[in-house]
């Protein structure tokens, strides 16, 4: 065991002995079993029996990250430790399991053979699954059809939505997806990340950069419309419905700066009201390794959580079988609380709308009012993809975890083609929760291209950190799943939406905007030529107008609830 994952372990035994159950059994025996499934191939599986006890509540656990071995054998101790049976079991392919590795294809007919197989045992009273990640996706691939035994998932990072987690609008999230097809593509891939990231055209970046031939790659970068039957129909159609199959409870966490959440809040909203009356859906300040992701407000009441609340998920219907009750719970930045929702969305009680305008008498940045209005405006910038501005304080990036989260962001005027907005100084704290929108009037004289957004909040001090960002497309714009059709030099509005959001914003602070046309590698650099992105061979720089006051009411829109 190498060193950092040492200190991982040591971490989680203090965690568990820290935790409200606490030992009253001892590993009795560790089994390994070839469990066969329907079509002959068979699984690694291995068992841990807590001693005295015939019949007891089982966790299965189904993964695909051998190099994490180490800590689903630890969890594996600590639940046998207090009377729970525990399975471990590798993906086809993974492991020591039999078969060929092909990412999600497998997960749903393994996993339901491997169910019904623990249904039967006589000593498995009852069984909850449990996985983040790929490992929850295991989970909710086969949600809808669990045998009886199956009381209820926990389930973490992840959403059944996929084109939501692969696609914004129809620009790629290249820093999750391109960065896990090369590090998951079966054989060693050596490749830059970033030399990757920039290949053109991408849909050739796995046979000629990898010397790989991942047609579920391909799949993936070349269907970029939402309404597609790749992503609703087959594998993907069918996962993005499971939800509102279901009918056991699932607790979901998920983090503010985690590149599944726009996806799980899909999910949740999408589950059966029968499975939702018992689900918990908590929502903290962390990325995608449940760690904080904010770096200039306090967390003193974030507790560490990630193995007490699975251990009290599984203790509370397993063993105590009690269904609890269904809510919502979300973490506010700024404030260092938690609340407590009956349901998503966040009831809006108020909202606060910023208009963009003219440029202030001093310094690099333009203005935004509270009032409507105001002289016509207007500021260009030349977007040059070759150039792209580099992600940093993001929520849709992986890899690159040096850039996710909540981030000190550099001054306004930092690049000629990133544009601030500032507004005055709020007089009153108030609290944002929910789906921030940035709407603006565009024009460019290329026929595609896109815009960015990304809210700050400048504290007193004159420190600003994102809040959050996001990009459309004039293709995609407002919603559109399909591509749609641009006239260069035409002013139309645009839609910048954002994933949800609980943030206090502190009085005596100001809040900024910045729009500008690339966010690298958190999504794909836009060549500025129409179509699919993956088989753009070639950029060219456009020239981007921004419109604002009289006429164009360019602005953002905050919901907001009541403090």
């Amino acid at each position: 065991m190498n060193e950092e994952l040492q200190k991982i372990v040591t971490y989680m035994k203090e965690l568990y002995s820290q935790a409200e159950q606490k030992e009253s059994h001892y590993v009795a025996k560790k089994e390994e079993i070839m469990l066969p499934v329907s079509d002959g191939s068979r699984l690694k599986t291995t068992i841990w029996y807590p001693n005295d006890m015939a019949c007891a509540p089982a966790v299965l656990v189904r993964s695909c990250y051998p190099d994490s071995r180490v800590i689903q054998e630890t969890d594996a101790e600590e639940f046998c430790k207090r009377g729970f049976i525990f399975i471990l079991q590798w993906c086809r392919g993974i492991g020591g399991s039999e078969g060929v590795w092909e990412p999600n294809v497998n997960d749903r007919k393994d996993g339901l053979d491997t169910l019904e197989w623990l249904n039967s045992q006589e000593f498995i009273e009852s069984i909850g699954y449990w996985g983040n990640s790929y490992l929850a996706y295991t989970g909710w691939c086969m949600a809808d059809a669990v045998p009886d035994k199956v009381k209820c998932m926990y389930l973490g990072v992840y959403g059944t939505n996929r084109y939501i987690s692969a696609y914004k609008d129809g620009m790629f999230r290249q820093d999750i997806l391109t960065s896990w097809a090369q590090g998951n593509a079966g054989i060693p891939i050596e490749a830059d990340l970033l030399e990757s990231y920039s290949f053109r055209p991408q849909i050739k970046v796995d046979r000629e950069l990898w010397k790989a031939d991942l047609e579920w790659y391909r799949t993936w970068i070349s269907n970029t419309d939402g309404d597609s039957d790749y992503w609703n129909s087959g594998l993907w159609g069918r996962l993005k419905e499971t939800p509102s199959k279901m009918k056991i409870p699932v607790c979901m966490w998920e983090g503010w700066y985690d590149h599944h959440l726009g996806s799980a809040v899909a999910t949740y909203m999408n589950l059966s009201e029968e499975a939702k009356a018992h689900s918990v859906f908590r929502i903290g300040p962390w990325n995608h390794s449940h760690q904080p992701a904010i770096t200039h407000q306090s967390v003193k009441n974030l507790a560490d959580d990630s193995v007490q609340a699975p251990l009290s998920w599984f203790t509370q219907i397993l063993k105590d079988k009690e269904l609890p009750g269904g809510r919502v719970e979300t973490y506010v930045i700024g404030a260092d609380r938690w609340e407590t929702w009956k349901t998503l969305p966040v009831p809006a009680e108020d909202s606060k709308v910023f208009y963009l305008s003219s440029k202030a008498a001093a310094g690099k940045e333009y203005g935004m009012s509270g009032k409507t209005g105001g002289k016509e405006g207007r500021v260009t910038y030349v977007y040059d993809p070759l150039n792209p501005v580099m992600s940093r304080g993001c929520e849709s990036a992986f890899s690159t975890q040096t850039a996710v989260g909540s981030m000190e962001q550099p001054p306004c005027g930092f690049r000629e083609d990133v544009i601030s907005f500032v507004s005055e100084t709020v007089e009153e704290a108030f609290e944002i929760n929910g789906e921030i929108q940035v709407k603006l009037f565009v024009s460019t004289d290329a026929e595609d291209t896109a815009f960015t957004a990304k809210v700050m909040e400048i504290f007193e001090d004159g420190t600003a950190v994102n809040i959050r960002g996001s990009i459309t497309t004039l293709a995609y714009r407002n919603g559109a799943a399909a591509r749609g059709t641009y006239k260069p030099d035409s002013i139309v509005e645009i839609t910048v939406s954002m994933w949800d959001i609980a943030w206090l914003v502190q009085k005596g602070s100001r809040l900024r905007v910045d729009i500008s046309s690339s966010d690298f590698p958190q999504y794909s650099v836009h060549s500025n030529y129409p179509g699919v992105w993956a088989l753009q061979e070639k950029t060219k720089k456009a020239n981007q107008t921004i419109y604002f006051g009289g006429a164009y009411p360019s602005r953002i829109e905050l919901p907001c609830v009541r403090l």
